[in-house]
């Protein structure tokens, strides 16, 4: 499988989204209408080896592929927020009109962890991509915070106005402003996965030792999501680690089924 390093016959792609902003992909291009847009998780980039060997695999089986950096992540410009859901929703909105203007078709999206939550929410607001995988996405968005920021996170960021998270040596890797806590709090993927359409068709895929997300959490989403197929991954880590095979098997046989259906 392809490792963490570009593929070399992915071509640089530069956009804006609605902010100003320059979002930067790279685009899998077999010549084909339709194409998949990736996104990738919190903290990550488009070099993730998912987003990479998904979007090998899609490419040797004549799919077109883009997987693009959110806006303050990787090499796209902005500044990193903890929560900003919709900012990034909005990021994936702007790549869809892009390729649409291109007289392309998305014909699936596909999110890994917080990207996950990403492709749902978006399918809950636009209703324009037939197809949509969910890989490892928070269902509970209160979960895991504690984890990450302490106990007393809540207490602690009324008090400051926000968190710095530092790495071992002390460095500061990334700001959590009250505001982004609490849009994480306020996003409700309840709400938002009872409000996919019915033709809609979604996968959600999950690993059985998922350390970050419960698995629990994949059987929500499939209690509320329509049109919803759920695939559980056995011994799977969060970033499936030993299971990519599986992984990409599992979304790309979705894919290719929705463009069958089309």
């Amino acid at each position: 499988m392809a490792q963490n390093n570009p593929d070399v016959t992915a071509k640089k792609v530069t956009l804006t989204n609605m902010y100003g902003e320059k979002l930067v992909g790279l685009l899998h291009d077999t010549g084909s209408p339709d194409i998949v847009v990736l996104c990738h998780g919190f903290r990550s980039t488009k070099e993730f080896k998912i987003m990479v060997n998904i979007s090998t695999a899609l490419e040797k089986e004549g799919i077109s592929a883009f997987r693009f950096d959110f806006s303050g992540n990787g090499e796209s410009e902005g500044t990193f927020h903890f929560g900003h859901y919709m900012k990034e929703v909005d990021d994936l909105h702007s790549v869809v009109e892009h390729f649409i203007g291109e007289k392309r078709r998305v014909a699936a999206i596909l999110g890994h962890s917080k990207g996950g939550n990403v492709v749902l929410l978006y399918a809950s607001k636009y209703h324009d991509v037939p197809t949509v995988v969910n890989a490892s996405g928070r269902y509970v968005m209160g979960r895991g915070i504690a984890e990450r920021l302490g106990n007393d996170f809540l207490e602690r960021i009324k008090n400051e106005g926000f968190l710095d998270m530092k790495n071992r040596a002390g460095e500061v890797q990334y700001r959590v402003t009250e505001e982004s806590l609490m849009d994480r709090l306020n996003t409700d993927m309840h709400k938002a996965c009872s409000q996919i359409d019915n033709e809609c068709r979604v996968l959600t895929i999950h690993g059985t030792s998922d350390e970050i997300i419960p698995v629990e959490d994949a059987f929500e989403f499939d209690k509320i999501i329509p049109n919803h197929k759920l695939r559980i991954v056995e011994g799977a880590v969060h970033d499936y680690q030993s299971h990519q095979d599986e992984l990409v098997s599992l979304a790309v046989s979705f894919i290719k089924e929705g463009l069958h259906q089309k």
